[in-house]
Protein backbone atom coordinates (compact mmCIF):
# COMPACT_ATOMS: atom_id res chain seq x y z
CA UNK A 1 0.00 0.00 0.00
CA UNK A 2 1.60 3.27 -1.27
CA UNK A 3 1.25 6.41 0.50
CA UNK A 4 0.28 9.24 -1.20
CA UNK A 5 -0.26 13.44 -0.11
CA UNK A 6 -2.77 16.25 -1.85
CA UNK A 7 0.62 17.86 -3.38
CA UNK A 8 2.01 14.17 -5.09
CA UNK A 9 -1.84 14.16 -6.39
CA UNK A 10 -1.33 17.71 -8.21
CA UNK A 11 2.08 16.74 -9.25
CA UNK A 12 0.37 13.52 -10.88
CA UNK A 13 -2.48 15.72 -12.33
CA UNK A 14 -0.78 18.06 -13.81
CA UNK A 15 2.21 15.62 -15.57
CA UNK A 16 -1.39 13.66 -16.96
CA UNK A 17 -2.52 16.55 -18.39
CA UNK A 18 1.07 17.51 -19.96
CA UNK A 19 4.08 15.60 -19.76
CA UNK A 20 6.17 17.71 -21.27
CA UNK A 21 6.66 20.17 -18.40
CA UNK A 22 9.65 21.68 -17.38
CA UNK A 23 10.43 20.55 -13.55
CA UNK A 24 10.02 24.35 -13.05
CA UNK A 25 6.86 25.09 -14.78
CA UNK A 26 5.88 22.23 -12.94
CA UNK A 27 6.85 23.61 -9.54
CA UNK A 28 5.25 27.06 -10.48
CA UNK A 29 1.66 25.42 -10.90
CA UNK A 30 2.07 23.36 -7.45
CA UNK A 31 3.49 26.51 -5.72
CA UNK A 32 6.07 24.36 -4.85
CA UNK A 33 10.18 24.98 -4.87
CA UNK A 34 11.94 23.16 -8.07
CA UNK A 35 14.10 21.19 -5.73
CA UNK A 36 10.75 19.93 -3.63
CA UNK A 37 8.95 18.92 -6.86
CA UNK A 38 12.03 17.59 -8.30
CA UNK A 39 12.45 15.21 -5.52
CA UNK A 40 8.88 14.21 -5.23
CA UNK A 41 8.57 13.44 -9.17
CA UNK A 42 11.89 11.40 -8.71
CA UNK A 43 9.80 9.20 -5.87
CA UNK A 44 6.63 9.47 -7.58
CA UNK A 45 8.99 7.82 -10.30
CA UNK A 46 10.82 5.02 -8.13
CA UNK A 47 7.49 4.08 -6.30
CA UNK A 48 5.97 3.09 -10.08
CA UNK A 49 3.32 6.07 -10.08
CA UNK A 50 5.05 7.40 -13.25
CA UNK A 51 5.33 4.68 -15.25
CA UNK A 52 6.82 6.71 -18.62
CA UNK A 53 5.68 10.11 -19.99
CA UNK A 54 4.77 9.43 -23.88
CA UNK A 55 3.05 11.66 -26.82
CA UNK A 56 -0.50 11.32 -26.95
CA UNK A 57 -1.30 11.16 -31.11
CA UNK A 58 -4.37 11.67 -33.30
CA UNK A 59 -5.16 8.46 -34.42
CA UNK A 60 -6.54 10.22 -37.64
CA UNK A 61 -3.89 12.05 -38.36
CA UNK A 62 -1.54 8.97 -37.99
CA UNK A 63 -3.96 7.38 -40.61
CA UNK A 64 -5.26 4.97 -37.65
CA UNK A 65 -8.65 6.65 -37.60
CA UNK A 66 -10.83 3.42 -36.90
CA UNK A 67 -11.29 1.56 -33.45
CA UNK A 68 -12.62 -1.36 -33.22
CA UNK A 69 -13.23 -3.77 -30.42
CA UNK A 70 -12.49 -7.18 -30.78
CA UNK A 71 -14.29 -9.90 -28.71
CA UNK A 72 -12.64 -13.11 -28.49
CA UNK A 73 -14.04 -16.47 -27.04
CA UNK A 74 -11.61 -19.24 -26.73
CA UNK A 75 -12.39 -23.01 -25.82
CA UNK A 76 -8.71 -23.42 -24.79
CA UNK A 77 -7.32 -21.87 -21.88
CA UNK A 78 -4.25 -24.40 -21.05
CA UNK A 79 -0.51 -22.38 -21.05
CA UNK A 80 0.49 -22.95 -24.15
CA UNK A 81 -2.34 -21.71 -25.83
CA UNK A 82 -2.32 -18.54 -23.95
CA UNK A 83 1.60 -18.38 -24.36
CA UNK A 84 0.30 -18.61 -28.48
CA UNK A 85 -1.82 -15.72 -27.95
CA UNK A 86 0.12 -13.57 -25.20
CA UNK A 87 2.99 -13.55 -28.35
CA UNK A 88 0.27 -13.24 -31.43
CA UNK A 89 -1.37 -9.99 -30.27
CA UNK A 90 1.71 -8.71 -28.88
CA UNK A 91 3.16 -9.11 -32.14
CA UNK A 92 0.26 -7.05 -34.22
CA UNK A 93 1.16 -3.13 -33.49
CA UNK A 94 -2.30 -2.17 -34.17
CA UNK A 95 -3.68 -4.45 -31.33
CA UNK A 96 -3.43 -1.23 -28.91
CA UNK A 97 -5.20 -2.82 -25.90
CA UNK A 98 -5.66 -6.68 -24.63
CA UNK A 99 -7.96 -7.38 -21.57
CA UNK A 100 -8.93 -10.85 -20.27
CA UNK A 101 -12.67 -10.52 -18.86
CA UNK A 102 -15.18 -12.23 -17.00
CA UNK A 103 -18.45 -12.98 -17.93
CA UNK A 104 -19.53 -14.32 -21.68
CA UNK A 105 -16.49 -12.99 -23.49
CA UNK A 106 -12.73 -14.53 -22.59
CA UNK A 107 -10.49 -11.37 -23.97
CA UNK A 108 -11.10 -8.01 -25.68
CA UNK A 109 -9.23 -6.41 -28.33
CA UNK A 110 -8.65 -2.95 -29.06
CA UNK A 111 -7.42 -2.01 -32.14
CA UNK A 112 -6.30 1.07 -34.13
CA UNK A 113 -6.48 0.25 -38.14
CA UNK A 114 -7.31 2.26 -41.01
CA UNK A 115 -10.37 1.01 -42.16
CA UNK A 116 -12.74 -2.05 -42.41
CA UNK A 117 -10.30 -3.97 -44.76
CA UNK A 118 -7.38 -3.49 -43.05
CA UNK A 119 -9.20 -4.60 -39.59
CA UNK A 120 -9.93 -7.55 -42.33
CA UNK A 121 -6.19 -8.46 -42.53
CA UNK A 122 -5.68 -8.14 -38.86
CA UNK A 123 -8.27 -10.61 -38.38
CA UNK A 124 -7.13 -12.69 -40.98
CA UNK A 125 -3.34 -12.45 -39.46
CA UNK A 126 -4.34 -13.45 -36.24
CA UNK A 127 -6.51 -15.90 -36.60
CA UNK A 128 -3.93 -17.70 -38.53
CA UNK A 129 -1.67 -17.67 -35.27
CA UNK A 130 -3.77 -18.46 -32.77
CA UNK A 131 -6.82 -20.76 -32.85
CA UNK A 132 -10.05 -18.82 -31.32
CA UNK A 133 -13.91 -20.25 -30.83
CA UNK A 134 -15.58 -17.38 -31.82
CA UNK A 135 -14.17 -13.82 -32.82
CA UNK A 136 -16.93 -10.60 -33.64
CA UNK A 137 -15.87 -7.30 -33.71
CA UNK A 138 -17.69 -3.46 -33.50
CA UNK A 139 -16.68 -0.65 -35.07
CA UNK A 140 -16.50 2.67 -33.28
CA UNK A 141 -18.48 4.99 -34.61
CA UNK A 142 -18.07 8.32 -32.16
CA UNK A 143 -15.97 8.53 -29.68
CA UNK A 144 -17.76 10.35 -27.00
CA UNK A 145 -14.67 9.95 -24.72
CA UNK A 146 -11.07 8.80 -24.55
CA UNK A 147 -8.57 10.36 -22.12
CA UNK A 148 -5.55 8.49 -20.47
CA UNK A 149 -5.92 10.18 -17.46
CA UNK A 150 -6.63 7.76 -14.22
CA UNK A 151 -8.76 9.37 -11.55
CA UNK A 152 -7.22 10.37 -8.46
CA UNK A 153 -9.26 11.65 -5.95
CA UNK A 154 -9.35 8.50 -4.49
CA UNK A 155 -5.32 8.02 -4.08
CA UNK A 156 -4.62 10.54 -1.20
CA UNK A 157 -4.06 8.28 1.82
CA UNK A 158 -5.06 5.25 -0.33
CA UNK A 159 -3.87 2.46 -2.21
CA UNK A 160 -1.54 3.04 -5.04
Amino acid sequence: MHKIDDMDVRILGQLQRDGTLSIDSLAERVHLSRNACWRRMKNLEERGFIRERVAILDAEAAGCGLSVFIFVRTANHDPDWLGKFRAAVSGFPEIVGVYRTSGDLDYILRARVSGVKAYDRLYQRLIAKVPLSDVSASFVMEEIKETTSIPLSEMVGGAG
